[in-house]
């Protein structure tokens, strides 16, 4: 039996709206999909590839023998918020999964949503308060995915909890940098209704270090858990950094988020009719692209320092590492040039207003294990791409060192700048702030894992 891979809507469909664009496979394609998996003795999906530990084969068994009450209870043994990682995850476990040696890795991901789905329409989630309280206050800074899980973790051994979040809504990223294509935001305001049943309390459109000082925090509470992602986001200096229509990708993603949750009344950028450039190949470039093209751009290129991945796993990643190739998004497939090797030399204008971008094509030198190192510059390669609107969506570079927040806790930073807890003053961090940036599914694993 093959995986199947038609999992999005139709093209021209989605596209067109901002629904989710993957469909909902059924009870029967997902029992067939999870027949597929042979419960290996030592299963690498679950002990190697999943943060959160989630047990897979045993879920897989369940599913495949039509019991989903059963594959819901193993499910939220490990994972708090399955709804999220099911529709964002990348799916390490996939990449791990011994069936992908010889054939194609056994579906986990969707079988995931559709447990988490089921079990909310059978009102099986529900609350789960402490069955005592420890008498302790804890204060979480960030409502993000590392901060909402720190909070269950907390809550669940009997501390009173309150999580504190600058924005109007809980959901960090989830919400405001994710698009509602990806991940709608109704699934977030469904959890917090469980976690305000369970005793969390919610504090938003309080900054945290400006509003309120943290230091009076720390000695408020029994235990102070930062959590506030890596906000700074890596910019592009280069000349003509100054013109109009050249963004940060998250002012794109944060407004029109904004906007469809009915927060504003206007999304604060419009591509309609333009000529719309994305500079950076990752996921959050990625997203851009799908929300110019539901914008109605005229056009949408994605352009890239690094070399093109191979189109299969490259041998510097051999099993069951996370494997370096070339991966096509859902946005992709809707209507995107994509180019590599290029170099961005100067933003180009007129009256102010960008009009494109000058590159030039670059080649890399590779490590003995196959990986891009260094780059030089291809002499007369240099050429204009022309553009109306320009996305930075090149990564986040960590914690500023001037943020009120370390500075009122006297936190200490790494070189990368990532927070050092202080555990002897009942200091924590979790999350990207800790780690620096990464997956949602890694900073739900570091809120989990919280010991205090």
């Amino acid at each position: 039996m093959e995986r199947i891979h038609d999992i999005y809507r139709p093209t021209d469909e989605r596209k067109s709206d901002w629904r989710e664009v993957e469909r909902f496979l059924t009870d029967e394609e997902l029992v067939e999909q999870t027949s597929r998996c042979m419960n290996c003795g030592q299963p690498f999906c679950h002990a190697y590839g999943c943060p959160l530990g989630n047990l897979v084969p045993d879920q897989n068994r369940a599913v495949a023998q039509g019991n989903w009450h059963r594959a819901y209870d193993l499910l939220s043994e490990h994972s708090d918020f399955p709804e999220f990682t099911s529709r964002i995850c990348p799916a390490l476990c996939e990449a791990s999964c011994v069936h992908g040696l010889d054939e194609e890795a056994v579906m986990i991901r969707q079988s995931e949503k559709r447990i988490i789905e089921t079990a909310f329409d059978n009102g099986w989630v529900v609350p789960h308060p402490p069955a005592t309280e420890n008498g302790k206050r804890a204060a979480v800074i960030g409502g993000g995915p590392s901060g909402l899980s720190a909070a269950v973790t907390l809550r669940r051994r009997g501390w009173a909890v309150t999580v504190y979040e600058r924005r109007a809504n809980i959901g960090g990223l989830l919400r405001y940098g994710i698009p509602c294509f990806k991940l709608d935001k109704a699934l977030i305001d469904r959890r917090r209704k469980i976690l305000e049943e369970e005793g969390i309390r919610f504090v938003t459109g309080i900054e945290v270090g400006k509003d309120l000082s943290a230091d009076w925090l720390a000695k408020t509470n029994d235990a102070v858990i930062v959590a506030i992602g890596t906000p700074a986001a890596r910019d592009l200096k280069i000349p003509g950094r100054e013109l109009n229509g050249i963004h940060l990708a998250l002012e794109l993603l944060e407004g029109e988020n904004r906007f469809l949750t009915g927060e504003i009344d206007a999304p604060p950028i419009n591509a309609k009719g333009k000529k719309v450039l994305v500079i950076g190949g990752g996921d959050t470039g990625s997203d851009c692209v799908g929300t110019a093209i539901r914008h109605g751009a005229a056009s949408v290129t994605q352009i890239e320092i690094m070399p093109r991945p191979p189109d299969e796993r490259d041998p510097s990643t051999p099993w069951p590492l996370w494997p370096y190739m070339l991966r096509t998004s859902s946005s992709h497939k809707e209507g995107c040039e994509r180019r590599w090797n290029l170099n961005s030399l100067r933003f180009i204008g007129a009256d102010n207003q960008t009009t494109g971008v000058e590159v030039e094509t670059v080649e890399w030198e590779f490590s003995p294990e196959g990986r891009p190192m260094k780059f030089h510059a291809v002499p007369d390669t240099k050429e204009i791409i022309e553009a109306d609107l320009i996305f930075l969506a090149m990564g986040f570079t960590g914690v500023p060192a001037d943020n009120p927040i370390v500075s009122q806790l006297g936190l200490s930073q790494t070189p990368r700048t990532a927070l050092i807890q202080d555990p002897a003053r009942n200091i924590y961090c979790v999350g990207d702030c800790a780690s620096g940036a990464s997956l949602v599914v890694r900073a739900l694993a570091s809120g989990k894992s919280l010991e205090i």
